[in-house]
């Protein structure tokens, strides 16, 4: 029964968004924030902090693990996100929750319901964005199966 869930959420975490380190969640702040970058670019921006060669192999990571796409230019790569933070974000949660639901023996409404209780703790208006966009959703539903 544990076995199938945790080995999925094993792999799961093996998935790049939540093996990030430190130096890579810092790095893709940085790229998020200028778009595309060089080894060089970085560097400038770590004020020299960080070995270049360090940074060179985080992004050569980042790439590897399908966050950044890269080009060459000249002798160097040009590195820039595929994913911005909120499809970043989004893509964690959706993945989250699937692996959630793909659980046999847990129960949907229960695992949903508890995200519910999450959100409601943090914020009452976001509770009503949610509902608000299950609405839309809905209508939308309707819309496309009278259609």
């Amino acid at each position: 029964m544990f076995g199938t869930f945790w080995s999925r959420l094993g792999r799961y975490r093996k998935l790049s968004a939540l093996s990030l380190g430190q130096l890579e969640k810092s790095v893709m702040e940085c790229m998020w924030e200028h778009g595309e970058c060089a080894v060089r670019d970085l560097h400038a921006q770590y004020n020299g902090k960080l070995a270049y060669t360090t940074l060179m192999t985080t992004l050569d990571r980042l790439h590897k693990k399908g966050l950044l796409a890269r080009r060459k230019d000249g002798k160097a790569f040009i590195y820039q996100p595929l994913l911005s933070r909120e499809e970043l974000d989004r893509s964690i949660a959706r993945d989250l929750i699937g692996v959630l639901l793909e659980d046999r023996s847990a129960q949907p409404f229960s695992v949903l319901a508890s995200f519910v209780d999450a959100i409601n703790e943090q914020d009452e208006e976001l509770l009503a964005a949610l509902e608000d966009e299950i609405k839309k959703r809905r209508a939308n539903s309707a819309k496309t199966l009278e259609g």
